[in-house]
């Protein structure tokens, strides 16, 4: 039976449809771990496509003749580097270094953008930011309750889509979008992103025009063997291409550069929120790092298990997401640790249920596309 007390996405009332469909409470969302099972979607991502409703996701519009410089201090990337119809990750950084969340910026035009932040976030970062607005020169509008978002993934996702899309989408590369597309009749923003590592698209779109979107897409995936996933695939998924999940991989106490993220925290660019502690750690050398584990042992690793040097039979760290791979056949986890023990090959043992059980130090990410990580 549905909580009345959880919010839900303008496509819940499409859920039911589908005889597997389990609802979990996300976040205070009454979203799908799974329609047909989490293997079975997760290896259907992998290998043709899969349809995921994320429209619990915020965006907020920025706006204004002060909104790149806004963004330029609130976040950790470059913002100059967009252009019109281009994308970057990027993050909202406390003070101290710590994450507020991280976040997907859009440039529309010269002077507005969209922000896309996580579900759980959104009050947060809504005040965050509107307690570091100038006095004037930059507007800030949540759309989150009108938008809906529709991601879909996979190695046929781009065939799927160009049978009902009004673009030509080979020239669409990743992190660059269609502010305006048209797909099976339905205006929306067109974007070459995901959080699967694998090729998609997500779709940004009136709420009230989600169902039939959902709709037309699953027709002209029929062909294709195109399946409806839920929260577990898309955990699973972003695991392997070690994607990080705010709340496990960062957090108010785990900054951008001990998640490995060092990549989007661009120093060149001046000052920005948090640079100075950053910039500090970065100098001075990071106590932890964010490392892979492959089990040794039989056992998975699950979050906050406790990570032990083996030898000094100290605990270094725990485990951040672990998993048994659907695509990899391994147990494996990503865990934050001292940082003298993150060279690769270090033999490390994780605790499971008051047993511990021998982990060796592997590479980031687990799973890469077109690699020989794929079966």
């Amino acid at each position: 039976m549905s909580d009345h007390n959880l919010q839900k996405t303008p496509l819940y009332p499409l859920y039911h449809q589908y005889e597997g469909v389990r609802c979990i409470d996300f976040g205070g969302w009454e979203l799908p771990v799974q329609f047909s099972g989490i293997q079975k979607e997760h290896e259907a991502t992998r290998e043709r496509a899969a349809l995921f409703d994320v429209s619990h996701m915020g965006e907020f519009y920025c706006t204004g003749p002060e909104a790149k410089s806004f963004l330029q201090r609130m976040t950790t990337n470059d913002v100059t580097l967009l252009e019109p119809g281009k994308a970057q990750y990027t993050l909202l950084c406390y003070p101290n270094g710590g994450v507020v969340d991280d976040l997907l910026v859009y440039k529309l035009a010269e002077a507005e953008f969209m922000l896309v932040v996580n579900a759980s976030n959104i009050d947060k970062d809504w005040a965050w930011l509107q307690q570091h607005l100038p006095e004037s020169g930059v507007e800030l509008r949540n759309a989150s309750d009108d938008t809906a978002l529709l991601a879909l993934q996979g190695p046929h996702a781009a065939a799927i889509l160009s049978n009902v899309c009004n673009a030509d989408l080979t020239g669409l590369k990743p992190f660059r979008f269609l502010p305006q597309a048209n797909v099976g009749g339905i205006s929306l923003l067109l974007s070459r992103t995901g959080y699967t590592g694998e090729d998609g698209f997500e779709m940004y779109l009136n709420a009230v025009d989600a169902p039939a979107l959902w709709d037309v897409l699953m027709k002209a995936g029929e062909s294709f063997e195109l399946v409806p996933a839920g929260l577990g695939a898309r955990d699973t998924l972003r695991f392997e291409a070690a994607l990080p999940l705010y709340g496990q991989e960062l957090s108010q106490s785990i900054t951008p550069l001990e998640a490995g993220l060092d990549r989007f925290v661009k120093w060149i660019k001046g000052d920005f929120v948090g640079r100075t502690a950053l910039w500090e750690m970065h100098e001075q050398g990071l106590p932890r790092k964010m490392v892979g584990l492959e089990m040794l042992d039989r056992g998975i690793p699950r979050t906050h298990y406790p990570v032990i040097a083996g030898e000094t039979q100290i605990t270094i760290g725990e485990i951040t997401t672990g998993t048994q791979s659907p695509t990899l056949k391994k147990s494996l986890g990503m865990a934050l640790i001292d940082s003298s023990f993150a060279e690769m090959g270090t033999e490390l043992e994780v605790e499971i249920r008051g047993k511990r059980l021998k982990a060796k130090v592997v590479p980031l990410p687990f799973y890469r596309r077109n690699s020989s990580a794929k079966r």
